[in-house]
C-alpha cells in the first residue's frame, strides 16, 4: 500500500474533563438558573459604512459588556527550593510561598456563574473575583475543560449580578467589528476594538480546537474575558495571543461562544463534558496531499479509516470518502469538521455530506460516546484503562497517568507517566468518573493521598 507521508492522521475521539458535578434545571424563563441566549437577528443590519470606523458607535456594546466582565485572581502555593535541606534531609524545606496569577472572566448568570479560561485558574488554591463595581467575592471551581481551555466558576451572593447574553458565534462574518473586554496588566474594564480576521483557526497539535481570530488588542490579563459583537452579545472567550514577545502584536484568539456555552451547559447538567464522536480518522486536503492520494480535490476532510462500531461506520462512511459538509456548515479542513462536531453530544444526529466517486452523498450519522474518558487535575492528565489493559495488568479498576504538564512534577516525570492510580484518599479509583467526583468535592486546600502502581510493578504512596 502506498505510504502517505504528509497526511496527518487525527482522530475525533476526545476526552471529557471535569472538576465538579453541579446540576441545574434549565428554564429559559428564569435567568438566575439558565444561560441567557440572544434571539436570532434575521433582520440585523450592520452599522458599518464605507466612511470608516469613526462611523461605528461602540459605546452601547462597551457599556453593556464591561459590567459583566470580572477580574480573576488565582492564588497558589509553592515551596521554594532549598539545596541544603534537599542535600541533608531529602526535602525542599521552607514555608510555602503564595504565587498570584490574574486574568478575566465573564458573568453568565445573575446568581454568580462565571466563565473563564482553564489556564487562568489552573492549580489554584484560592480564587477571588472582582466586579466592575469593585466588589470582591471568593469563588469556587465548578468544572473545567482543559482541551478547550474553558473553566466554570461560582460565587455565592444574594445580589443579582449583571450577566452576559450569549450570541451565535456561527453567525459572525469575517470582517465584522468585535470588542475585546478584559483586565490586561491589572487594568480593569479595558475595551479594545477590531474585526473578525478568521474563523475555525486550529492552533493545537491534536486538532481539537477551533478559534475565532481577531485583531482586537489582547494582552496578558485579557485571558478569560469577553469578545462581544456590536450589540454587546458574547460571541467568544478571549484565550490567547500569537506573539514572540508575550505582548499583543496583531493577532488574538477566542473560543467561540457556541462551543463555550455547550461546555458550560454540560458541566452544569452532567458534571462533565459530553463530546460526541463521529468516528473517522484522516486529515485535511491540500495540493500536496491530494497529489499523493491521486485525487483532484484540495478541500475537505479525507477519510483514511473508520472506527469500528462508530456512528460513521454504521452510516456507511468508508475510506476514501471526502467530508465536505456537516449539517449546513462547509468543511474545508479538520478545524471546520471539529467546529461542527464539538457543539454536539453523544446520540445527536448530524447530516454528513460526502464526496464519493465524484458524487455527493448525504448520510445521517448518530454520534457515539468516547469510550476512553480523560480527566486533567493539578497538571496530571488521567485516562481510563481499556478492557485489554485491565486484563493485561490483572486489575478491575484504576486510571492511568497519561501525561504530566505541571513543571513541579517534571523531576518525577519518568516515575509518574504511565503509572496506574489505584486509590485516592483510600477510595478505589474505579474510573475517571469516580476520580473526578473525589477530587471535585474536596476542599481547595485539602491534600489527597494517592496509591499508585508504577511501571516497574511497585505500589507507592504519596501526598498530592
Amino acid at each position: 500500500m502506498k505510504r502517505i507521508s504528509s497526511l496527518f492522521l487525527v482522530s475525533l475521539l476526545s476526552g471529557a474533563t471535569t472538576l465538579g458535578a453541579y446540576k441545574l434545571v434549565f428554564d429559559n424563563n428564569n435567568s438566575s438558573s439558565a444561560l441567557s441566549i440572544a434571539a436570532p437577528q434575521s433582520s440585523y443590519t450592520r452599522n458599518v459604512s464605507m466612511g470608516g470606523p469613526e462611523n461605528v458607535d461602540f459605546t452601547a456594546a462597551a457599556d453593556k459588556a464591561v459590567h459583566t466582565v470580572v477580574h480573576v485572581k488565582n492564588t497558589s502555593y509553592a515551596t521554594a527550593s532549598n539545596p541544603m535541606m534537599e542535600f541533608f534531609y531529602g526535602s525542599r524545606g521552607g514555608q510555602p510561598q503564595p504565587q498570584i496569577g490574574t486574568g478575566s472572566g465573564v458573568i453568565i448568570t445573575a446568581d454568580g456563574y462565571i466563565v473563564t479560561n482553564n489556564h487562568v485558574i489552573q492549580n489554584a488554591s484560592e480564587l477571588e473575583v472582582t466586579l466592575n463595581n469593585n466588589k470582591s467575592y471568593k469563588a469556587k471551581l465548578v468544572g473545567t475543560d482543559s482541551k478547550m481551555d474553558i473553566a466554570l466558576l461560582k460565587v455565592d451572593t444574594k445580589d443579582k449580578l449583571p450577566y452576559a447574553t450569549f450570541g451565535n458565534s456561527d453567525d459572525m462574518k469575517v470582517g465584522e467589528w468585535v470588542l475585546a473586554v478584559g483586565n490586561p496588566y491589572n487594568l480593569t474594564s479595558t475595551v479594545t476594538a477590531g474585526i473578525v480576521s478568521a474563523k475555525a483557526r486550529n492552533l493545537s497539535k491534536d486538532g481539537l480546537q477551533s478559534f475565532i481570530q481577531t485583531d482586537a488588542a489582547v494582552n496578558p490579563g485579557n485571558s478569560g474575558g469577553a469578545l462581544v459583537n456590536t450589540r454587546g452579545e458574547l460571541i467568544g472567550i478571549n484565550t490567547m495571543i500569537s506573539s514572540q514577545t508575550g505582548s499583543y502584536v496583531g493577532y488574538s484568539f477566542a473560543v467561540p461562544s457556541n462551543i463555550a456555552r455547550k461546555i458550560i451547559e454540560d458541566i452544569m447538567e452532567y458534571g462533565n463534558v459530553q463530546r460526541g464522536v463521529l468516528g473517522v480518522q484522516g486529515g485535511e486536503l491540500n495540493s500536496t496531499v491530494s497529489k499523493e492520494l491521486g485525487i483532484t480535490d484540495t478541500q475537505g476532510f479525507y477519510v483514511q479509516s473508520v472506527v469500528d462500531k462508530s456512528g460513521a461506520q454504521q452510516a456507511g462512511i468508508k475510506k476514501g470518502d471526502i467530508i465536505v459538509k456537516i449539517d449546513e456548515k462547509a468543511v474545508n479542513g479538520f478545524s471546520d469538521l471539529n467546529a461542527a462536531i464539538v457543539t454536539k453530544r453523544p446520540n445527536d444526529v448530524v447530516k454528513v455530506t460526502l464526496k464519493r466517486d465524484d458524487d455527493l452523498v448525504v448520510v445521517p450519522v448518530k454520534l457515539s460516546k468516547n469510550e476512553i474518558n480523560s480527566f486533567t487535575y493539578s497538571g496530571l492528565e488521567l485516562q481510563d484503562l481499556t478492557a485489554a489493559e485491565k486484563k493485561q495488568l490483572k486489575l478491575d479498576y484504576g486510571v492511568r497517568i497519561k501525561e504530566i504538564t505541571d513543571e513541579d512534577y517534571m523531576p518525577y516525570y519518568d516515575e509518574l507517566k504511565g503509572g496506574i492510580i489505584l486509590s485516592i484518599n483510600n477510595t478505589k479509583a474505579t474510573d475517571i468518573e469516580t476520580v473526578s467526583g473525589i477530587l471535585g468535592n474536596k476542599n481547595q486546600n485539602q491534600r489527597v493521598r494517592v496509591e499508585m502502581l508504577t511501571k516497574s510493578g511497585q505500589v507507592v504512596r504519596f501526598i498530592m
